[in-house]
């Protein structure tokens, strides 16, 4: 079968060539549409729920919402697990499905219960699915930045910024394609606070239930029919919004013998900050910023790339002074990951044509070996994209480690057909015709071939306990698998196809003779007087390759601890050697960036907070390698952080 394929390729190049041009033309294709991410989604197949209820206690919220929440919705189909957190003044719960579920008909059928749940919770208390994104989904995070110098009064306030976040910044953010939510952190949200004076109430004799009934009904805009006249209809409109503090003063509350009684009588009326459960701080100052949120499955690299641009389209709009600036960027990460695989690829291209440079002294065969490496990793990506697996450390890592595979059937089929070639233009002494190059091709093609295609399937079958893991191991670790196994597929195909037809075309002579390489004069001086030792001390050998398999077992996974503690009372220092290498969990990732997460109290207050991690940004900026420092307390307002105040504040330094 094989050797038919062969002899197949070798009499229709034209078609080969052809194929191998649509190979390529497909998988630049499949390389610009798959998504490329820094690391694979291990996050679970999820459904958020999120209940705002102000100012009650975690208690009341989970007895009354909480738990309500979460036995009615174990029973929807494909749920596995549910997750709850009940906080101050808000609940959250999770929902786990299996990964089989897809996760857009989870969220229909988590919406559909929810709306029979409305008369079960408490008046006011309306459940809302959270964004659908993973835990990963963070994948830009900036904040405003003000230049005093050029800002009107030398400056803006926090709620002043806030309200430029959330009525401008976030709606046009939260436009791009790909963004699942824009979520505000710090700042305060700015609103009408009326605080009204017992003894004023008294005096006047009005009530709390009037001057509430009094806001809600002066705070409306009502509408009527039309009235016509000359040919002409006007709508008839009631204009009762608040549009300004005067307008809230001067609401009437009740009238005692033709006198109003305003609620600037018996309240006072300012703007004033929302409560708030976060904030940001940057260099030891408190800043105004925003989270975009990415949608579950899209593409990293093209959403943060479409981020900059809006925020580039609409930095002109905004007030004078302020500008936006990121202060966590998963591009950069992704950029340096897809430079690994360029530098392996790079490094991989320039070994293989020193090694037949130096070993063959043929040019012409560097074409026949590098070639198909290009083609069998775009064939990794056509796959890829057909099986929905993005572009991240753990799948470009099996590209990686594959490519030192992937030339190995090229060189092997490359140099026995070039000694066939020399031999024959040795025996006939003259430079032999395209006709004998290409019976000498085929001949020599079809007795490697078979075993090439083999040991490829061998090294693809040696993955298969791989694929056998499951829950995050799996999730980790299957990306690696498949990209290595697509390009092995994809190797072993041009191995038997394109790398023939190759052969064919670019090998000519004249040929150097292998005893005529100074290079491989040497090798074999030194190569073959070991190989007759150790085939004359076969126990010797065997004995040694035991020994050294032991030193390293023990040096990988160590000695048992009590050996380990018996012998650290001899030698402490020889003891560290034989505690083993360990393990981690997650490859590290050198991001530029390091995560300090201090744990406070939790009685400690909001503010309290906000004054330590203000101080403590300023003594880390103080050290030289620090470039920024910025801290994120609380949560932000979104249901994909449910990061309490107190005990939970975050923190990137960036160097």
């Amino acid at each position: 079968m094989i050797n038919r394929i062969i002899e197949w390729s070798l009499r229709n190049r034209f078609l080969v060539l052809c194929g191998a041009l649509l190979l390529a033309g497909f998988g630049a294709r499949a390389l610009w549409r798959t998504p490329v991410d820094a690391i694979p989604d291990l996050s679970e197949n999820q459904v958020i729920v999120f209940a705002d209820w102000p100012g009650r206690s975690p208690q009341e919220v989970e007895d009354q919402v909480t738990y309500p929440l979460s036995v009615n919705l174990q029973g929807l189909a494909g749920v596995k697990n549910i997750r709850a957190a009940s906080m101050f003044g808000f609940s959250l719960v999770t929902i786990i499905f299996d990964d089989k579920t897809d996760n857009y008909f989870a969220r229909s059928r988590v919406l559909e219960r929810l709306n029979y749940l409305g008369d079960i919770l408490p008046s006011g208390v309306q459940p809302k699915l959270g964004p659908d994104a993973t835990g990963l989904g963070w994948v830009y995070q900036y904040y405003l930045d003000v230049d005093p110098k050029i800002s009107p009064k030398g400056g803006y306030d926090l709620g002043q910024l806030r309200s430029i976040q959330d009525w401008f910044v976030r709606y046009q953010l939260n436009s791009v394609s790909g963004v699942a939510e824009v979520a505000s952190v710090g700042g305060f949200a700015r609103q009408y606070q009326i605080k009204v004076s017992s003894l004023k109430m008294r005096e006047h004799g009005v009530m709390f239930s009037e001057v509430m009934d009094a806001v809600k009904q002066s705070n409306l805009n009502v509408g009527g029919k039309v009235i016509e006249e000359n040919g002409m209809e006007f709508v008839v409109r009631g204009l009762g919004l608040v549009n300004s503090i005067s307008d809230l003063e001067n609401i009437v509350l009740q009238g005692h013998h033709g006198t109003a009684v305003y609620l600037k009588d018996v309240a006072n009326v300012q703007i004033g900050g929302d409560f708030r459960r976060g904030a940001l701080d940057v260099n030891g100052h408190e800043v105004v910023g925003g989270v975009v949120v990415m949608r579950n499955g899209e593409n990293a690299l093209a959403v943060i790339k479409a981020v900059k641009e809006k925020i580039a389209q609409i930095s002109p709009s905004l007030p004078p002074g302020v500008s936006i600036k990121s202060f966590y960027d998963r591009s950069d990460l992704i950029s340096r990951t897809l430079a690994t695989l360029k530098h392996a690829l790079a490094e991989e291209i320039i070994l293989v044509t020193l090694v037949i440079v130096i070993f063959l002294f043929h040019w012409r065969s560097i074409f026949i070996v590098v070639l198909p490496l290009p083609l069998s990793i775009l064939v990794s990506f056509i796959l890829m994209n057909q099986f929905g697996i993005s572009s991240n450390i753990m799948s470009l890592a099996g590209l990686a480690i594959a490519i030192g595979v992937l030339v190995d059937a090229g060189i092997v089929m490359v140099e026995n057909v070039v000694r066939h070639a020399e031999h024959a233009e040795k025996t006939s002494g003259r430079r032999l015709t395209s006709t004998e190059i290409f019976d000498l091709t085929l001949a020599a093609s079809q007795q490697v071939g078979r075993p090439i295609f083999f040991a490829l399937v061998i090294i693809i079958l040696a993955f298969v306990p791989v694929f056998a893991l499951s829950g995050q191991e799996g999730k980790l670790f299957h990306p690696l698998a498949f990209t290595k196994t697509f390009a092995m597929i994809g190797a072993a195909i041009l191995a038997i196809t394109l790398v023939p037809v190759l052969c064919a075309i670019f090998i000519r002579g004249p040929f150097r003779a292998e005893e005529n390489n100074v290079l491989m004069k040497f090798l074999l001086a030194i190569y073959n007087p070991i190989l007759d030792w150790a085939l004359r001390w076969r126990k010797t050998v065997l004995t040694l390759a035991g020994i050294s398999l032991l030193i390293a077992l023990v040096l990988a996974f160590g000695l048992p601890r009590a050996v380990v503690s018996k012998l650290s009372t001899f030698n402490p220092q020889l003891s560290t050697k034989f505690h083993g290498l360990g393990s981690e969990f997650m490859p590290p990732l050198n991001e530029g960036s390091l995560l300090f997460m201090p744990v406070l109290l939790p009685q400690v207050s909001l503010p309290e907070v906000q004054r330590i991690i203000a101080w403590q940004d300023q003594v880390i900026k103080l050290t030289p390698e620090v470039e920024s420092v910025v801290g994120k307390l609380g949560r932000a307002d979104t249901a994909t952080d449910p990061a309490p105040a107190q005990n939970n504040p975050k923190y990137k330094i960036s160097s």
